[in-house]
């Protein structure tokens, strides 16, 4: 039997024997425990500043890398605080959990539902299949989930690229771009794409939603801020009742919705993706200004973004492949968490239902035996011979930026749609790095802090 080839019933055999405490030890220390540190809900920027010096995430890789020597290709079981976790290490494996969403692989997992009802109680990702039978249609009709471009791409892309070119100017004034510049931008303009224009300078619905993951990096042990929250929730309701033309709370406010929806309460997870999307933008310039022919390249395929909304949206391949190789190199979601609702048979015998599944995306992403290309920059991954984006989303398993299967973020083409904007008006200028990091003929390291951006005009 392949990796792949798994019967997705109980068999009568044994229970899937569990690792040693030393090899239960090694996951917690060298892969859990620095997720953790550094914040697996809203990044706390001086762990991920030491995270980048130690560059805990080859450490990490290389934890699990020697999980897979000592055990095989069978997923490794470990008892870990009291709950028991499989962690796969081979892609079929991972194919077989992630394509088993919501049932017998669900995505709320106890961990998710304690951090992420701090800010979405009624979100999908933490829901019961039958309320994601109802939340999960309605997200993906509203962010147009698998179409190449979102039918507002021309509104979208507009408003994204007039706020790049006021911080471009702002950088060039400034004398360098950097993360505080950035962030500013991105949030504008993200609050104006997902609640409306008189969002722009909303600072306290984002602000609120901040200190709201903080303490969702908790989970379950820190308690609710229900004032804090209710008052975000209400919010983000107001944004969609008024359903401003243009804006992602419109077509909340035009969809139609089951009574389990909860419409509004779908928005904070798209808010909390956008997030982790101007992460994955600070590395992409700054793989751009370490690859220079990969940035002329992004240069010559398409013009800068037009401020027209009406204008026609260029579907940039190349810079898009960018971006998906920043997510590649530097998960933002390095720790893909399911919840087995069933008996589940393995290889190696059976785990009972309630059993936690742990894929780490770095370990395939960095796994240089099966990805020559692990540690370099490498945008040929995402696209087809014909130099345009492959429409499979990946070229091969398991490469999951955006998570896979039912499960993927339905927001994939939306985040593309803006980071490639933004990246877009920005790449047009000559950028170079104030510190070099990254080097085009040097291994790209595991760790990247993109809260350390400095680039200067060039």
């Amino acid at each position: 039997m392949t990796p792949s080839e798994h019967p997705t019933r109980p068999g009568r055999r044994g229970r899937v024997p569990t690792a040693s405490l030393l090899d239960a030890a090694r996951l917690a220390g060298g892969v859990l425990l620095p997720v953790a540190a550094r914040g697996a809900i809203a990044r706390r920027p001086r762990a991920v500043a030491v995270a980048a010096r130690l560059d805990l995430d080859s450490r990490a890789v290389r934890t699990v890398r020697r999980l897979r020597e000592r055990h095989g290709p069978d997923p490794v079981h470990v008892r870990l605080l009291g709950r028991s976790f499989v962690v796969p290490v081979e892609p079929g494996d991972v194919r077989r959990v992630l394509e088993g969403a919501p049932e017998p692989f669900s995505p709320a997992s106890p961990e998710k539902r304690g951090a992420l009802a701090h800010f979405q109680p009624r979100g999908v990702l933490i829901s019961s299949p039958a309320q994601r039978r109802e939340r999960r249609p309605f997200n993906e009709s509203v962010l147009d989930a698998g179409q190449p471009l979102h039918h507002l791409a021309g509104p979208f892309a507009a408003v994204v690229a007039q706020e790049a070119a006021q911080l471009a100017d702002e950088a060039r004034s400034a004398g360098a771009l950097t993360w505080p510049l950035l962030s500013r931008t991105w949030w504008r303009a993200v609050r104006r794409v997902t609640l409306g224009e008189s969002a722009r300078d909303d600072e306290q619905v984002t602000d609120d939603l901040l200190a709201l993951r903080r303490r969702a990096n908790w989970s379950g042990l820190a308690p609710v801020d229900h004032r804090r929250r209710e008052r975000f929730l209400g919010r983000v309701r107001e944004y969609v009742e008024a359903a401003e033309p243009g804006s992602l709370a419109a077509l909340v406010a035009g969809t139609p919705a089951g009574p389990g929806v909860v419409p509004h309460e779908q928005v904070p997870q798209w808010l909390f993706a956008f997030d982790a999307a101007a992460w994955a933008s600070s590395r992409a310039l700054e793989l751009l200004a370490a690859h220079p022919d990969v940035a002329r390249r992004v240069r010559e395929e398409a013009p800068p973004p037009s401020v027209d909304p009406a204008a026609p949206v260029a579907r940039r391949p190349v810079l898009r492949s960018v971006v998906l190789e920043s997510l590649r190199l530097w998960p933002t979601t390095p720790a893909v968490l399911r919840q087995t609702t069933t008996t589940t048979s393995w290889r190696t015998g059976d785990l009972p239902e309630r059993t936690g599944v742990l894929v780490f995306a770095p370990f395939f992403h960095r796994d240089e035996s099966r990805l020559p290309q692990a540690h370099r920059l490498a945008p040929e991954l995402w696209l087809d011979a014909d130099g345009q984006e492959d429409p499979r989303g990946a070229v091969d398993w398991p490469l999951v930026p955006f998570s896979a299967g039912p499960g993927m973020c339905p927001g994939r083409g939306v985040v593309l749609l803006t980071t490639s904007t933004l990246l877009a008006a920005l790449a047009h200028q000559a950028w170079r790095p104030a510190v070099p990091r990254l080097r085009a003929d040097r291994p790209l390291p595991g760790t990247l802090d993109p809260f350390a951006l400095r680039l200067l005009p060039g």
